[in-house]
């Protein structure tokens, strides 16, 4: 049997399926580490948050981790060559699930992101990230010999921008800034006219916090009680760790409520005050191996479509996760970008479980294809 050329949708055939059992032990390992980080972390930091249940975010935490990795395995036994085929459905699913957020959502902050459901707050934004780098590796493989042509080309952007420009609508721009990082380097372009053109034609793209929001970073002291408050209170929780943290109980940042956001957005600057520089590290160590195994996995890919969705993916989390520490150093604009497997959140914790699977899928497929041609004893 012959690996399939790049650009061609294979079906596994019954000596090829044995390998779709095994999955990239450190890549779990990486995954496995980070949700487990973030209970421990989010379980510390949220004990007074809840009246009467100091242990409600980081049991649903465990849960959807529980479920996240369930997923994984379950999609890491999946040819993702069959998703080629459905690249026009999961296109439309995209559009449909976030077009519903406007029907359907309640507004949060001023914000409609969320659908409630009986068991489960559903962001579709979040699924469509992953949705997203599927269909347009579809998209790009089926008009592989014409991406020289500004039509082919124009044409993906487009199919990038669409949903884009729905989600930052809603509004949410940090993931309206995924999408566009997901079919290339659109992300200064975005943020150009978003705070640039738009307004000097009279559009408001944003709402006035979000600007401040954005551009809070370059100048936080100037505006400390207010926009930058968030920056100022997780520079200082960060610096106050130090070399190994301050421990649960002397992070008084994170437990006098001093810290917005501290199981979502601001969750890496608890890990910072609680552990210091060494659990920062391990953190980013987890990251840096999460990455590495995705990097590695695209170079292995059987062919194009699963390279293209391995590097969407690993485009994705790093930009992610990029943000999310800049923003709280004070690097990057606060965007609510979540940090992948850290940030609470069922839509965020089980669609990166997803993306993760994703990438076991392409190096089971790789592996069972390099063994069929006699390359693994």
């Amino acid at each position: 049997m012959q690996a399939a050329p790049f650009g061609t949708a294979t079906r596994p055939s019954s000596e090829s399926r044995t390998g779709l059992w095994g999955v990239d032990p450190l890549l779990a390992l990486a995954a496995v580490g980070l949700i487990s980080a973030s209970a421990f972390t989010i379980g510390t930091a949220t004990l007074t948050d809840v009246e009467g249940s100091p242990y409600y975010y980081v049991v649903r935490q465990s849960i959807y981790g529980a479920v996240g990795v369930l997923l994984m395995l379950l999609v890491s036994r999946f040819d993702y060559s069959r998703l080629r085929e459905l690249k026009i459905g999961i296109y439309a699913t995209i559009i449909v699930s976030i077009a519903l957020v406007f029907v359907l959502a309640t507004a949060t902050r001023g914000s409609k992101r969320w659908i409630e459901l009986p068991f489960f707050t559903f962001q579709p934004s979040e699924l469509g990230k992953v949705l997203l780098i599927v269909a347009l590796a579809g998209f790009i493989v089926d008009r592989v010999r014409r991406l020289g042509e500004a039509e082919s080309t124009s044409r993906i952007v487009l199919l990038a921008l669409i949903p884009a420009m729905l989600v930052i609508a809603q509004p949410d721009l940090g993931t309206g800034l995924v999408y566009m990082v997901i079919v290339g380097a659109l992300g200064a372009a975005a943020v150009a006219v978003v705070l640039v053109a738009a307004p000097a034609v009279g559009v408001e793209v944003l709402k006035p916090y979000q600007v401040d929001r954005l551009t809070a970073f370059l100048s936080p002291s100037e505006d400390p009680q207010s926009q930058g408050y968030q920056l100022n209170q997780s520079i200082t929780a960060i610096g106050a760790g130090q070399k190994i943290g301050r421990g649960p109980e002397g992070a008084t940042q994170t437990r006098l409520d001093f810290l917005p956001e501290h199981h979502t957005d601001f969750v890496f600057s608890v890990v910072g005050e609680e552990f210091g520089f060494l659990g920062a590290a391990v953190v980013l160590s987890l990251y840096a191996l999460l990455i590495w195994r995705g990097l590695t996995i695209l170079t292995m890919a059987k062919n194009l479509y699963g390279a293209l969705i391995a590097g969407g993916i690993v485009a994705m989390l790093m930009f992610q996760i990029f943000v999310n520490v800049g923003m709280t150093l004070g690097i990057m604009p606060i965007t609510g970008v979540p940090l992948p497997l850290m940030s609470y959140g069922g839509s965020s914790v089980i669609v990166t479980f997803l993306a993760v699977g994703l990438l076991q899928s392409i190096h089971a497929q790789s592996r069972a294809t390099a063994a069929a041609k006699g390359r693994i004893a």
